[in-house]
């Protein structure tokens, strides 16, 4: 890779649906696209609106996106930091291999140093080798004791009280 190929900026206003495209691609990559609720209106809203619900870097070979990582802060209450949740990684099919997802985790790796964060951290499908891998290399580790949870739709609305 030459510096001049690849290119990594911050998404803006009016990158909506490329965002869009690649959380597509990601979703279908993970067997997920049957989960995609947002559109690339929803997406510009609520990444490009009054509040910004999380930041997203866009990768580009040459002239062509490439690749994204949309992400959010967190906050750890025993280090008493902040940190950035990567929520998405993706690099198109066609650019893999050209150290764009390692380019993508060392710039939000100096994001955090830069804005004094402590950590950064992700999840990733048990079934992902290939990312598990690729994280592994990097020196992530996996935090085998933790579990996720989530609430989504009616479960949410139940717990939330709503009628």
């Amino acid at each position: 890779m030459t510096p001049t190929e690849l290119h990594i900026r911050p998404a803006v206003a009016g990158d909506g649906a490329l965002v869009f495209t690649f959380i597509h691609g990601l979703a279908e990559y993970e067997n997920l696209a049957h989960e995609v609720l947002a559109t690339p209106e929803s997406v510009e809203n609520t990444l490009f609106g009054p509040v910004p619900a999380a930041e997203v870097l866009i990768a580009e070979w040459g002239s062509q996106p490439a690749g994204f990582a949309l992400f959010f802060p967190n906050y750890s209450t025993f280090l008493a930091q902040p940190g950035i949740y990567l929520e998405d990684l993706f690099v198109l099919p066609e650019f893999r291999g050209r150290g764009i997802g390692k380019a993508l985790l060392e710039r939000l790796a100096g994001m955090a140093i830069e804005r004094g964060y402590g950590r950064l951290d992700w999840s990733v499908l048990d079934w992902n080798q290939p990312a598990i891998d690729f994280y592994e290399g990097l020196g992530a580790r996996a935090l085998d004791d933790w579990m996720q949870y989530r609430l989504t739709g009616e479960a949410l609305q139940r717990l939330a009280g709503a009628r």
